[in-house]
């Protein structure tokens, strides 16, 4: 097999360059644009489907449909980690899956927010559903065989950072870019056309973006060059035998179950971020923008000082830092706002400052640790199941998403003239994350070290 290139590696990590354009794009976009607040509906924003609780009492449709949409997705993780690990193609296990769903994934993304009918009706509801089904089953198409090639092309310690570290770059980027979406479409509104035409054409924009860069490690890199053919009883487990045993690691259960947590409270704070910043701050939409760049530059400054720290007081422990720094961040967010005396500007600041140690460590380290129990359990087991430990890792992170997008589409609905929704969103979210780290203290990372030696 070959050694990895710092060619190769990029050439990887640009994969990880366009998804999350497509994943912010929903994650970031979608409740603002089915769901917008007072400011949005200022702006113009139409509504295409019913607003407030209206399921059951306590219910948002968009949050329902958020919800189910990441709940489907959880369920098909597996199914498709299985199938990447028992895949015989002449191409490997996991490129064959990178080139056939970049581009339905980029569409699916796109049609989430063209619903037919230009006013609320049933059918933008069903339409709404349907495409949001389909973009989360290719989002795990594409997702879980890419990440599943972290534990297989990185061989060392050193290698497995130095991948996690540029794909955690590429990660903060893309998702950052999705974030230009506001600016664009303000430029577009301010040429004269109408608000929704100039939101979708973004849209369509950043996704032809997004599918382009995703096809660059499926089509420029020869997997069968960098990982080694699996041996034949591998693709003998049936898809609930390996994940019986995935989740038989003590170490993965704790793992996944902090996770969840971990993107139950980000996904809580990231859907939130617009809102905080028109409803808590009083500052433009288009502000959302600058906070995410600088959000990017600052936590690139913890890159180099993150691999440092691991390397030196192991992942584990940095991320529980992590984990308290991001308890501080969404606590301060919750408080925020014309109340403080501090400038509403100065308060953006001091959210994105706070937020970029921890950025950057999430960014990085997650991921190394999972790829650390996959080929810890392969030295143990003799059997490559990295596959389907990255697709139970993302079923588990997905049902801390599919909970979040529930219950912030239901909190947001309180006190919405005053954003006391929003805070209730911030102080949850800080909450969750004392109970991630708590959780976390639970990982025996040293077995695992040992184990790979």
């Amino acid at each position: 097999m070959k050694s990895l290139t710092r060619s190769v590696i990029w050439r990887y990590a640009v994969g990880q360059l366009g998804w999350p354009i497509l994943s912010g794009l929903v994650s970031s976009w979608l409740v603002y644009f089915y769901q917008p607040d007072q400011a949005g509906l200022a702006e113009g924003m139409p509504l295409f489907i019913p607003q407030g609780r209206v399921v059951f009492g306590l219910l948002t449709i968009i949050g329902l449909v958020g919800a189910l949409g990441r709940l489907f997705d959880a369920v098909t993780d597996p199914l498709v980690g299985n199938l990447s690990d028992n895949c015989r193609s002449p191409l490997g296990r996991r490129v064959p899956f990178l080139r056939r769903s970049a581009l339905p994934f980029g569409i699916s993304t796109l049609l989430i927010f063209c619903a037919p009918i230009q006013k609320i009706s049933a059918i933008n509801t069903a339409w709404l559903f349907v495409f949001v089904l389909l973009y989360y089953f290719l989002l795990t198409c594409y997702y879980t065989p890419y990440t599943s090639l972290i534990a297989e092309l990185a061989k060392t310690q050193k290698e497995k950072l130095a991948l996690s570290t540029c794909i955690s770059l590429t990660f903060i980027v893309g998702t950052a870019i999705s974030y230009l979406a506001p600016v664009v479409w303000t430029a577009f509104i301010s040429a004269g056309m109408e608000r929704i035409l100039a939101m979708r054409l973004t849209f369509g924009i950043f996704s032809a973006l997004a599918v382009a860069l995703m096809l660059v490690p499926a089509y420029t890199l020869n997997e069968k060059e960098y990982v080694q053919a699996p041996q034949a009883q591998d693709g003998q487990s049936s898809m609930f035998s390996s994940l019986a045993k995935t989740f038989g690691n003590k170490d993965f259960r704790i793992f996944a179950a902090q996770d969840v947590i971990y993107w139950f409270a980000l996904t809580m704070f990231q859907t939130g971020l617009p809102f905080f910043v028109t409803a808590l701050l009083k500052l433009p939409e288009t502000y959302a923008t600058p906070m995410f760049v600088g959000l990017t530059a600052a936590s690139l400054l913890f890159y180099l000082p993150v691999n440092v720290l691991a390397k030196k007081f192991g992942k584990k422990n940095v991320v529980v830092a992590a984990f308290i720094f991001f308890v501080a961040d969404y606590l301060f967010t919750g408080f925020c706002g014309e109340s403080l005396a501090i400038p509403q500007k100065v308060q953006a600041l001091i959210m994105v400052l706070t937020a970029a140690f921890p950025i950057a460590a999430f960014g990085i380290l997650p991921q190394a640790m999972v790829a650390d129990i996959a080929q810890a359990e392969t030295a143990a087991s003799g059997q490559n199941r990295s596959g389907m430990f990255f697709a139970a890792r993302t079923f588990a992170f997905k049902l801390g998403q599919s909970a979040a997008m529930l219950c912030f589409a239901s909190l947001a609905t309180i006190s919405r003239q005053t954003g006391g929704g929003y805070r209730i969103v911030a102080v949850v979210a800080s909450i969750c994350c004392a109970l991630g780290a708590a959780i976390l203290l639970f990982y025996n990372e040293r077995r695992i070290v040992e184990q790979l030696s």
